[in-house]
């Protein structure tokens, strides 16, 4: 941490007080976070944090990214799709886009004008990323792109979505290609917002392709068959994202359950006064500080370009893993009232689960970790 990473840490925090917050009860009822909240933020400069400033962008790094994901978290929200925005979509489009979209697209992402997501799951095909059947078939200076795709983050309000399609169905990984689409393109619709057990306020939706036209200027990358490079490439920071939430939100579950267990009382004394609960809390600030000390190594070593795939995998399998521990462990000290949905534990015990599936599933994890253990010499 720097002056410069406080200053904006309060930025943030005040921005999460004050627009996220209050709001957190109806982004859940209405399944959504409110359209204008993404040009507020745009307005004081929260999206887009880490790309460029000649792009709209903040300029900043990833740590900048983790600090809002911190915030949101402490304000006790799993609804606003900030992080997938800024830290998956704009990158893409910072990584491989042209020049042109590169202008285009990024300082209306930074603005909030443009919402973005991502699209790689369908509803037959999940980590098996080389099998999408979605397909993207040139026809002169288009492609036309069919398929369905499903559990897309901030589907019912993206205006741009980037699309692992297949360009050449008769091939694997060397089939896939990513393409840009705008989401008011006739034949794009979008199904219903899916009823989840956790993140009730976050707008997962299904995404449909009829016929959707794209111009060939709208492919990622210089050539087609690029795409599965492309998201091997960035998985590892959409991991660390998920880290970086999963760390969060144990120390949100911490502080939330500390101020329970000295405000309730039970047989005339504290809940505190227990020596069940002050061995429990104990355990849980053990599990909540390894997290964080193993996800900020994990952030410098991202920062200085060195993190690579069998770690990150590492910290998003611990993290994940441990987070839904530190959330049961927590629920069970607020009783009866940490099954109620209006006691934040309640909500991130829920919200937390998915963590172990998304951005790759605990197993997949696992096995990328197992490829680099070699043998004893």
């Amino acid at each position: 941490m720097d002056q410069d990473l406080d200053d904006f840490r309060d930025l943030a925090r005040t921005f999460c007080e004050k627009e996220i917050k209050p709001n957190v009860d109806k982004y859940i009822a209405n399944k959504h976070v409110d359209r204008d909240l993404w040009n507020k933020a745009g307005e004081v400069g929260l999206l887009c944090l880490s790309i460029p400033e000649e792009y709209g962008g903040g300029g900043g790094t990833f740590a900048h990214e983790a600090i809002l994901i911190e915030e949101q978290a402490r304000a006790t929200d799993s609804s606003w799709g900030v992080s997938l925005h800024n830290g998956i979509v704009a990158h893409y489009i910072l990584a491989y886009g042209t020049e042109e979209q590169k202008l285009h697209w990024l300082p209306k992402m930074a603005s909030g004008e443009v919402v973005g997501a991502i699209a790689m799951t369908e509803p037959g095909t999940g980590s098996d990323l080389q099998n999408v059947t979605t397909r993207a078939i040139r026809e002169g200076d288009e492609y036309v792109v069919n398929g369905t795709k499903i559990f897309i983050t901030n589907g019912s309000q993206a205006d741009v979505v980037v699309t692992v399609v297949k360009t050449n169905p008769e091939q694997a990984a060397s089939g896939i290609s990513l393409v840009i689409v705008p989401t008011d393109t006739p034949g794009f619709s979008r199904g219903k917002v899916l009823d989840k057990i956790g993140m009730k306020g976050q707008d997962t939706s299904e995404l449909i392709y009829e016929d959707v036209r794209i111009p060939v200027a709208n492919l990622l990358g210089a050539e087609e068959g690029q795409g599965f490079v492309q998201l091997m490439e960035q998985l590892p920071q959409e991991r660390l994202l998920v880290a970086v939430a999963n760390v969060a939100a144990m120390e949100m579950c911490f502080d939330e359950t500390l101020r329970y267990v000295h405000e309730r009382h039970a047989f005339n004394r504290p809940i505190w006064a227990f020596q069940n609960t002050k061995f429990k809390m104990a355990e849980i600030a053990t599990e909540a500080r390894v997290a964080r000390s193993f996800l900020d190594e994990c952030i410098g070593l991202h920062l200085d370009r060195e993190l690579d795939i069998p770690t990150v995998a590492m910290v998003k399998l611990w993290c994940s893993e441990r987070a839904q521990k530190v959330a049961d462990k927590c629920l069970q000290l607020h009783g009866g009232y940490g099954y109620m949905n209006e006691y934040p534990i309640a909500r991130a015990w829920a919200d937390l689960r998915v963590s172990q599936i998304y951005a790759g599933t605990s197993e997949i994890m696992k096995e990328i970790i197992s490829r680099s253990l070699a043998a004893p010499a």
